[in-house]
């Protein structure tokens, strides 16, 4: 060993020396940093979280307990009597056959239209595509009230009144979701589309093949939140429905609503009821979207 080694041994075991100590002080700066931000998630969380609690827990409680003083969170005497007789009083199980087709078809057709549109906006350039994204952005300034009128009378006009296809077309084509595959589309390379059609590959290919399998966190993204809101819709299906045989699951918790009284304990059963199978997609997509790796089959 020569002497110029020496100083370099002592300086590498003084750097480790040094990196010993510092992840003691990183990780202390660490957690200090990640206390505040821990306790305000956990106080957003109970507020948000303590109304759903006391919603479901009083879904428990007989009638005459739900505005007894002092209220209580935990129900004393817990009854399923009111799922029961929400189940009971109304056709539920239609109603979640009604809902179901309605969510299933307009979400899948949803996806697709949004998918097909949002690569057309992001890769092909031309001029009328630009208008056209901006008068599908503009329909987002406009109330949905605004837009009932006019879409109840084409749906009318063209025979769709009172059946289940006039909820589901008018909800295809959604300027969020036109909008999330543009913004997603817009960060995939051009050349990687470009390489494509040099091997030979034609447009349709090119979408199927490429675009559609690396989009799958934003296809499950929208799927979810598509799913939701026509599980969810209320307005649209009350205007185009009359037949009880065709309502979907919110007109009958509706239906569960007396003219003169409302017995609390049935609405609050009928409306857990309705949250389960949103619970339950929720639950079983969102460890896809979570795990899903946006930028597959893309390379630096």
């Amino acid at each position: 060993m020569t002497t110029t080694d020496m100083p370099r041994k002592a300086d590498a075991d003084s750097a480790r020396a040094v990196s010993r100590k510092r992840p003691r002080g990183a990780v202390g700066g660490g957690l200090r940093r990640a206390v505040p931000a821990t306790t305000l998630l956990w106080v957003l969380a109970a507020l948000y979280g303590l109304p759903v609690l006391w919603f479901v827990l009083s879904s428990f409680k007989p009638a005459g307990d739900l505005f007894s003083l002092p209220l209580t969170l935990f129900p004393e005497d817990p009854t399923v009597s009111g799922y029961k007789a929400a189940w009971d009083s109304a056709n539920f199980s239609q109603y979640f056959i009604n809902t179901a087709i309605v969510c299933v078809l307009a979400t899948i057709l949803t996806v697709g239209v949004s998918c097909c549109t949002g690569y057309a906006l992001a890769k092909y350039d031309n001029k009328w595509l630009k208008v056209f994204f901006v008068g599908i952005l503009a329909t987002t300034m406009l109330p949905g009230e605004v837009m009932l009128a006019p879409q109840f009378l084409v749906v009318r006009d063209l025979g769709l009144y009172n059946s289940l296809a006039g909820i589901i077309l008018p909800a295809v084509l959604t300027a969020t979701g036109c909008f999330m595959f543009r913004q997603f589309f817009l960060t995939v390379p051009d050349e990687l589309i470009e390489a494509a059609r040099i091997d030979g590959a034609r447009e349709l290919s090119i979408f199927l093949r490429i675009m559609v399998p690396i989009s799958r966190p934003i296809m499950l993204t929208l799927a979810i939140l598509s799913f939701q809101w026509r599980w969810n819709d209320y307005i649209w299906p009350l205007l185009m429905l009359n037949d009880p045989e065709k309502f979907t699951v919110q007109i009958g918790i509706q239906s569960l609503v007396g003219a003169q009284n409302i017995n609390w304990s049935v609405v609050l059963g009928g409306s857990v009821i309705s949250m389960i199978p949103l619970i339950v997609v929720f639950l079983v997509f969102q460890r896809y979207v979570m795990n899903a790796n946006i930028n597959a089959g893309l390379k630096d």
